[in-house]
């Protein structure tokens, strides 16, 4: 069987030559990851994507026709970066509005995985919620603050749909290898080399050289190894590239944990087949006894207003620390009698430090929006101008590279659930529906 990762991320863009040669032989199964808590909390926040709508829409422009055309169920997962159903439906309205340009007709499965904060609390309560950190326990009071909150799926959800035979799979959160490593075992393989190949493709062509997240890869499934190799004949996969990428965001070398249990590659071995073409054996897969389901939320934290500037002068580097705290000190003073001292939050982003120059952002964190731009406002203004020993200049400390200088960035928003959930189905969080497009 033959699986194709469009590329590493929905949005990033890829060779359209790759895509043609991947779709030169027959290809069983599309698939692309389309989201990543890399970016941070703020995406599942604010129910925006971190992916540019138009990248997104040229990446499924081009690949879209071609699933359908060679009858290839197309697996897109975490839509729209963070996976909520905001995230899905936005998703969802680019593939409809390429179907009614193009002219499309196709069965569109959609799996939503979001969660209430009733469904978590009660999992906290039954002692269900199980710690990801000691340094970040789980409590009511993080999972009722929650504005949102998404469970991460695993294959479970997808075989379902495939079952249905639909054309197109449309993924709220969901692990990365889920869309590859599901169409494997629905078909009969190995899941422990399932999950090894999945684990290896969910970042496009990083497994190749030269790297790129953006380009087409390349699995071919058999029944006691799997072959990966680069669609883009300028790349090529390397034993070096494929075994660094199998340890790629992972704790333990040989161990790959995901819901349905542990993909152990104690006994793997990597094979360089021909110059382009790495071979996989020996993967094995355990069952977890215990099925867990990730969970992910967020609540809004406050508002910011950031002001980026730069330093020059030797001297005034020299002090920075002096001057941070004096500004600092300043602020307090001035706003005891006006605003709480927990309504706002100030701190320094230094790069640099080099004699010559330095680059620092005053970044302020407010209840509101307005305490957050006032507090700014008395930060920037006293370290342009804050003195210190051996200062000569009566001039600014600071130079300021964009005009206006304060830069508002609104909401923030932090992690207040981010543990796994203790689980009776893999399905359990799973919302499935089936609907024909024309």
């Amino acid at each position: 069987m033959k699986i194709v990762a469009l590329n590493g991320l929905l949005g990033y863009g890829y060779s359209e030559e790759a895509l043609q040669q991947a779709f030169s032989e027959k290809v069983d199964y599309l698939g692309v990851d389309a989201g990543s808590t890399d970016p941070g909390p703020y995406y599942l926040g604010s129910g925006k994507s971190f992916t540019d709508r138009g990248a997104v829409k040229r990446d499924l422009l081009l690949a879209l026709p071609k699933a359908l055309e060679h009858k290839a169920p197309f697996i897109i997962g975490t839509a729209g970066g963070a996976g909520s159903q905001e995230h899905v439906a936005w998703l969802k309205e680019i593939l409809l509005e390429i179907a009614r340009e193009q002219k499309l007709s196709f069965k569109l499965g959609t799996v939503l995985s979001d969660v209430s904060t009733e469904y978590v609390l009660t999992k906290f309560d039954s002692g269900n919620i199980i710690d990801m950190s000691s340094e970040f326990p789980a409590s009511r009071q993080s999972i009722e603050e929650s504005s949102r909150i998404v469970s991460q799926i695993g294959i479970a959800p997808i075989i379902e749909l495939l079952k249905k035979k639909v054309d197109v799979i449309l993924c709220g959160r969901a692990c990365d290898t889920a869309i590859y490593a599901a169409p494997c075992i629905y078909e009969g393989y190995s899941e422990g080399l399932a999950f090894h190949m999945a684990k290896i493709m969910e970042c496009g062509a990083m497994c190749s050289e030269p790297v790129a997240a953006a380009d087409v890869m390349q699995a071919y499934m058999y029944d006691a190894y799997f072959e990966l190799r680069p669609a883009n004949p300028l790349r090529r996969c390397t034993v070096d590239r494929v075994a660094a990428h199998t340890l790629y965001e992972q704790s333990n070398p040989y161990l790959i944990f995901e819901p349905d249990g542990v993909c152990d590659l104690t006994n793997s071995k990597f094979e360089q087949v021909d110059e382009r073409t790495v071979r996989v054996t020996g993967s094995e897969f355990k069952e977890a006894e215990e099925k867990t389901l990730k969970l992910e939320g967020v609540k809004c934290s406050g508002f910011r207003t950031i002001c980026p500037a730069t330093i020059f002068d030797p001297d005034t580097i020299k002090n920075i620390d002096t001057i941070t705290k004096t500004v600092t000190d300043f602020v307090k003073e001035n706003t005891k009698n006006t605003l709480p001292e927990d309504s706002y939050s100030v701190n320094f982003k230094i790069s640099g430090g080099a004699e010559s120059s330095m680059g620092i952002i005053m970044d302020i964190v407010g209840k509101t929006q307005e305490i957050a731009d006032t507090v700014c406002a008395l930060v920037r203004s006293r370290m342009l101008h804050c003195d210190y020993e051996g200062r000569k200049s009566t001039a600014g400390n600071l130079a300021f590279p964009f005009s206006p200088s304060d830069i508002h960035v609104g909401p923030v928003y932090e992690f207040s659930v981010f543990h796994l959930a203790k689980v009776d189905s893999l399905l359990e969080t799973a919302k499935i529906t089936v609907e024909e497009v024309f």
